[in-house]
C-alpha cells in the first residue's frame, strides 16, 4: 500500500522529463561553448590593430552571446531539483525500512552531512557568483558546468534504477505484511514493538518531520533558490559525494536485509510463544485448582483464617461429638458444675486451631481453659473424655462396644465427695454390663471395691492374689 512518501509514476515521469531536458540543455551548452570559442578565436584574429571602439563592439557582441548562452542553460536548476527530489524520495523509502534505532542515527548523520554539504554548496555558490573577468574564464566555467550536468544525469539514472528496485521491494514487503494479517508494513512493524517503544519512535519521527519541514522551508527561501540556480563548482567534490552516497546506499541495503532477517526470526519466535501459551493455558488452570485444594488441605491458604488442616477439621468434628457425650458424665462427676465445650477459636502466635476444649463452670458462668483445672478436676475431665471417646468410637464403628475399661491412677487427687461421684459414674457403667478395672494405691478404694486383685511385692518377686469384699 503506498505511503505518503511514495514516489508515484507521475513523479518518475516528471523526473525523467527533467533529466532529458537537462541532457538537451547540456548539449546546447556544449554547442554554445564551441561557438563562443570560435567567436573568441575570430575576435582575436580580427583584433590586430583595430581601434578601441571596434574592440568594444566585439566585446559587447560576445557579452550578448554569453547572455544568450546563460538563458539557454536556465533549465539546469529544474533538472537539478528533479534529481534532488528523486534522491530524497529514494532516501525516504530506505529510511522507512530501517530499524527504528538505526533510522534515528541515520537521520542524525544525514542531517549533519546535509548541513555540511549545504554550507559547502553555499560557499561554492558565493565564489561562483562573482563575474568572470574574461571570456576564457567564462568558457572554463561552462565546461565545468557541462561536466556537472553529465554527473547529474548519471546520478538521475542511478536514482531511477534505485527507485524501481525500491518500488519492487515495497510491493514484496506489502504482500508479506498482508499475508501475515497486517494492513500495511507499518502496522506489522508496530505490532513487533511494545506500546512504549512505538510512542517513543513516533515522537522521534515527528521531530524528524518537523526538522525536515524546517529544512524544506530554508531551501524554499528565494536566496537559496537563486544560489541553487548558479552553476556548481568543484566536480571532484560532487563525484566524492556521489561515491559517499553510493556507499551509504549499500550500507542501508545491508542493514535492511539484516532487519528483515531479524524480523522473520522474531515472527517465528512470536508464533512459537503463542502456540506454547495456548498449550499451557489448560495446565495453568488445573495447576491453580490443585494448588488451591492443596493449600486448603494443608491449612496454608489465605482463606483458611484458622490455619486448620483437613485432618484437623475432621478430628474437630469428632472431638465435638466426644465433648458432647463426655459432658453428660462430667456434669454428674462434678455435681453439675462442669461441662465440656469444643472451641475452634483462632490460636495465638500463628498456631493451628480447631482442637481446643473449654470447661464451662456453672458456678461462675464463665468458660475456663483446661490448664486452670486442679489435679482432681483434670482427672475426672480426662476420665469423662475417655469414656466419651469410647462411646463415640463404638457408635461410629457400628460394632460391639467396649465391655472392659481400665482406669489407671488419678484417684489420689480427688477429695472424698469427688471420689464418691466418680465411683457412682463407674458403678453406672457396671450397671450397663460393663467391667471397670481400677489401678490405684489409694487405701479408701479398698473398702469401696468388693472384687480386688492385689499385687504383693516380695524378695522373690511379685505375686497376685484375689480378694473379695
Amino acid at each position: 500500500r503506498p505511503t505518503s512518501d511514495h514516489v508515484d509514476r507521475a513523479a518518475e515521469e516528471a523526473a525523467r522529463a527533467a533529466h532529458q531536458a537537462a541532457e538537451r540543455h547540456r548539449a546546447q551548452a556544449g554547442q554554445d561553448l564551441a561557438a563562443l570559442r570560435a567567436d573568441h578565436a575570430a575576435a582575436a584574429a580580427e583584433a590586430g590593430d583595430e581601434p578601441a571602439e571596434a574592440l568594444t563592439g566585439a566585446v559587447r557582441a560576445l557579452e550578448a552571446d554569453l547572455a544568450a548562452a546563460r538563458a539557454e542553460a536556465a533549465g539546469e536548476p529544474a533538472a537539478r531539483q528533479a534529481i534532488a527530489a528523486a534522491e530524497a524520495a529514494h532516501a525516504r523509502l530506505l529510511d522507512q525500512r530501517r530499524d527504528a534505532e538505526r533510522r534515528g542515527a541515520a537521520r542524525a548523520s544525514r542531517r549533519a552531512a546535509l548541513a555540511a554539504e549545504l554550507t559547502a554548496l553555499r560557499a561554492e555558490i558565493d565564489r561562483a557568483r562573482a563575474d568572470a573577468p574574461t571570456v576564457a574564464d567564462r568558457a572554463a566555467a561552462l565546461n565545468r558546468r557541462a561536466e556537472a550536468l553529465a554527473l547529474a544525469a548519471a546520478a538521475a539514472r542511478a536514482a531511477q534504477e534505485t527507485a524501481d528496485r525500491r518500488k519492487q521491494a515495497d510491493g514484496r514487503l506489502a504482500d508479506a505484511a498482508y499475508q501475515a494479517g497486517f494492513d500495511s508494513p507499518r502496522a506489522a512493524a508496530e505490532a513487533a514493538l511494545p506500546e512504549v517503544e512505538r510512542a517513543r519512535l513516533r515522537r522521534r519521527v515527528d521531530a524528524w518531520l518537523a526538522e525536515r519541514a524546517a529544512v524544506a522551508a530554508a531551501l524554499a527561501d528565494p536566496a537559496a533558490t537563486a544560489a541553487a540556480a548558479e552553476p556548481p563548482a568543484e566536480p571532484e567534490a560532487a563525484r566524492a559525494a556521489l561515491a559517499t552516497a553510493a556507499g551509504r546506499l549499500r550500507a542501508a541495503a545491508t542493514a535492511e536485509a539484516a532487519a528483515r532477517a531479524r524480523r522473520a526470526e522474531l515472527d517465528a519466535l512470536s508464533a512459537t510463544a503463542a502456540a506454547d501459551a495456548t498449550e499451557l493455558a489448560p495446565l495453568r488452570v488445573a495447576s491453580r485448582r490443585i494448588t488451591r485444594l492443596a493449600s486448603l488441605a494443608a491449612g496454608t491458604s489465605p482463606e483458611n483464617e484458622y490455619r486448620m488442616r483437613l485432618e484437623t477439621y475432621v478430628l474437630a468434628a469428632r472431638l465435638e461429638q466426644v465433648a458432647a457425650v463426655a459432658s453428660a458424665r462430667l456434669h454428674r462427676m462434678s455435681a453439675g458444675r462442669y461441662t465440656l465445650v469444643h472451641t475452634d477459636a483462632r490460636a495465638a502466635h500463628r498456631a493451628r486451631s480447631g482442637l481446643g476444649l473449654l470447661v464451662m463452670d456453672a458456678w461462675t458462668g464463665r468458660a475456663r481453659d483446661t490448664a486452670t483445672l486442679s489435679g482432681g478436676e483434670s482427672f475426672f475431665v480426662s476420665l469423662a473424655l475417655a469414656l466419651g471417646l469410647a462411646d463415640v468410637v463404638a457408635e461410629e464403628a457400628g460394632g460391639p462396644r467396649l465391655e472392659t475399661l481400665f482406669v489407671d491412677e488419678g484417684f489420689g487427687s480427688l477429695d472424698e465427695q469427688s471420689l464418691d461421684e466418680v465411683l457412682d459414674v463407674l458403678d453406672g457403667l457396671r450397671e450397663h454390663d460393663r467391667s471397670v478395672a481400677i489401678v490405684s494405691h489409694v487405701p479408701d478404694l479398698r473398702a469401696r471395691i468388693p472384687a480386688q486383685l492385689e499385687v504383693v511385692k516380695t524378695r522373690r518377686g511379685s505375686t497376685v492374689r484375689h480378694r473379695t469384699g
